[in-house]
């Protein structure tokens, strides 16, 4: 477990519980950073607190002006996992109802376009110094060619140690992902000269467990600091957003790779049924299914191809018309 500093009335229980979650093995680390904001909220706003009641769950779980729906739902969720802890163990804690906060609709995945990538990474390379960021310049224009080339999640890239890419091979290490997946994942040759350029400039002092791509103490980037890189250079390159929750997201470069793979496949006359499995274990899918969601957002993104796959999988691209899933 990581050394978290928790604060307030329910230290020891936050403490324990998280102890207990990644004892039994799960990751449990964002969830445990959610609860040292929720321990230092409870400290200022609630510092003599005896139970969790229903005020301060509630209190602490409205929804934000700036958060999306879906966040307010994890939130609730992590209140709840909590709330069962503290009364199993015998603490007084109001427990949210199971769907007190609805699920988000469904985010309709968004396909970059080859032109908009083109304006995209033209605008991260005229990204400026900041002394805010020193190296904001540099970081920039590699990360985000690295997520689309390589199909990683945000999480993925943003965590990466100097010791998890290996210059001299090409290819990124990723350690315990979505449900704890570890995978290499090879870079293009192009990528590749591109992060030793990077690493000339930013690592030459660095150590092996030092981050790749680092903010000015040496911690890796927030995701609040990327995002709002991505804001600006979406505007810069002048692709429309739809506001929060409509995208195009960062998460969508992900979406964009697989489905340009499969293009390419079909289009080659690939036969997919061999190729898939690959494609599946390079985006760090734990099923077919997940795989297999890409097959139909393809059809539906390029249309001229929807015929060869819907011939090479008959029984799978129907059968997602209008589903729920989507992949991660």
């Amino acid at each position: 477990m990581n050394s978290y500093e928790f604060f307030g009335p329910f230290s020891s229980y936050i403490k324990d519980h998280i102890e207990l979650k990644q004892s039994i093995g799960y990751k449990y680390e964002t969830q445990a950073q959610h609860l040292v904001r929720f321990s230092k909220f409870t400290a200022k706003t609630h510092p003599n607190a005896k139970s969790l009641t229903k005020e301060i769950v509630l209190d602490w779980c409205q929804k934000k002006k700036y958060e999306s729906v879906e966040n307010q739902r994890c939130r609730g969720s992590i209140m709840r996992q909590l709330a069962l802890y503290m009364n199993e163990v015998g603490a007084s804690a109001y427990v949210l109802p199971k769907g007190c906060y609805p699920k988000h609709t469904k985010y309709i995945s968004y396909i970059y376009t080859e032109d908009e990538l083109k304006r995209f990474f033209y605008e991260t390379d005229k990204c400026k110094y900041i002394s805010e960021c020193p190296n904001r310049h540099l970081i920039m224009p590699v990360l985000f060619r690295m997520i689309y080339s390589c199909g990683l999640r945000l999480s993925e890239a943003r965590l990466l140690t100097v010791e998890d890419v290996n210059l001299d091979d090409g290819v990124l290490s990723i350690h315990h992902s979505k449900k704890d997946n570890s995978r290499l994942v090879p870079m293009s040759d192009q990528l590749t000269e591109r992060c030793r350029e990077y690493f000339s400039k930013v690592h030459l002092l660095s150590t092996r467990n030092s981050f790749f791509f680092p903010d000015s103490k040496g911690n890796p980037l927030t995701v609040v600091n990327i995002y709002k890189n991505f804001r600006r250079f979406l505007w810069k390159a002048n692709i429309s957003h739809g506001g929060r929750g409509k995208g195009p997201r960062i998460y969508d470069f992900r979406h964009t790779h697989a489905c340009n793979c499969l293009k390419k496949w079909v289009l080659e006359e690939k036969d997919l049924m061999v190729y898939l499995p690959f494609l599946r274990t390079y985006m760090g899918h734990d099923s077919f299914e997940e795989t297999a969601y890409y097959l139909k957002l393809t059809a539906d993104v390029f249309l001229n191809i929807s015929i060869k796959l819907e011939g090479c999988y008959p029984n799978i691209v129907p059968s997602l018309e209008g589903g729920t899933f989507n992949a991660d």
